[in-house]
Order: structure tokens, then sequence, then C-alpha cells
């Protein structure tokens, strides 16, 4: 790695049957590994134990309460990361409750982070979960990028094998994302480290 990779985080919020989130966190976790600017951690929230009860003192108070022992891998990747992705649907017009739950029992691992999106869902690719997402990781101190890469009807977008009938929309998105991303990640760390 690089003086000039960077860490980055890919979650993948939903954790419903039947989801389709890891193949679009597949497809955007190989764009980022084509950025060259990055070294890229994949983390399925399906895999992490996200219990809904959260810890009796804040986290603002304790922002490193005993968690359990299923949400190890997710918090040292949130903690080492230097940007994160958050590849979620929408649910009811907003976000999964998963990703909110894995939000909540986190509190420094965001903080002065650069953080993106990929949205996927029917006819609004995933707009409203990052816009609710946005005003969640304003309140962390976490710094959001202006553009995402969406996918309104991703169910027309790819075929059966996971793969983009005609890709280079949705890689130009990334690929700009990947680079605003970039420039605030290393801009908060720098100021991170100097603090």
């Amino acid at each position: 790695m690089s003086s000039n990779t960077l860490r980055l985080t890919v979650v993948v919020a939903s954790v419903r049957e039947g989801r389709f989130g890891p193949v679009v966190g597949d497809w955007f976790a190989e764009q980022a590994r084509r950025h060259e600017g990055f070294e890229v951690d994949l983390i399925d929230l399906a895999e992490a134990e996200l219990p809904v009860a959260l810890p009796a003192t804040p986290l603002r108070m304790d922002p490193d309460p005993l968690r359990p022992a299923g949400m190890a891998e997710l918090t040292a990747s949130l903690a080492a990361a230097d940007a994160i992705v958050v590849v979620t649907p929408d649910i009811n017009n907003s976000y999964p409750a998963s990703i909110k739950t894995a939000i909540d029992w986190h509190y420094t691992e965001w903080s002065r982070k650069a953080v993106g999106f990929v949205g996927y869902s029917g006819a609004g690719g995933g707009l409203n979960a990052i816009a609710h997402l946005r005003q969640v990781f304003a309140e962390l101190d976490a710094h959001t990028v202006r553009d995402y890469v969406s996918f309104p009807r991703y169910y027309q977008l790819f075929d059966a094998d996971g793969r983009l009938t005609d890709p280079a929309v949705h890689e130009a998105a990334a690929a700009g994302m990947l680079d605003q991303l970039h420039w605030w990640a290393v801009a908060l760390t720098a100021a991170r480290t100097a603090a």
C-alpha cells in the first residue's frame, strides 16, 4: 500500500432475505479496487451481529462500549477506515434498519471521515435512503461527498450473473464519486493526524 493509498470500507446495508445488495456491493468494491487510491474492505451487515438494544450509556459519553463478538469485524473495519461507502436500497422510502443499527453501535468510527453512497431500488434508485443517511452522518461529524452512484430499477440493469449490461454510465459515476471520496479522505485523514 503506497503512502497515498487509503483504507475504504464498503458496507452492504441490507440484510433482508433475497436481497440484491451483495451484487451491488461486489460491483462497487471492484470499481474501488480499480481506482487504485484505496485498499478495499467489503463488509456485509448480514454477517454481523446487530442487536437493536443499544448500550445504556450514549456512545458520545462512552464511545467504546462492550459490543457483541459478532460485531468485531465490522467495528475493526470502520475504525481502520479512512473512508466509508454505504451500499443501500430504499426500504419504505428510507434506509434499512440494519444500517441504522450499525451506525448507532458506533460513534468515533464515523467521526471526521468521508462517506459516500451507492443506492439501488425501484424507480428511486436508493436516493431517499441516501438523503436520509446524509442527515444521520452529519450528526456524527462525518463528511458525506456530493456525488453518488444510483441504480434505479436495478433488476433491469444487471444480468443473471450480476454483471451490468451497459456499465459505462455507472462506472463513470463510481469513478467520479471515488475521486471525491479520495480527495476528502486525504484531507480529513491529514486533519485527524494533526489534531
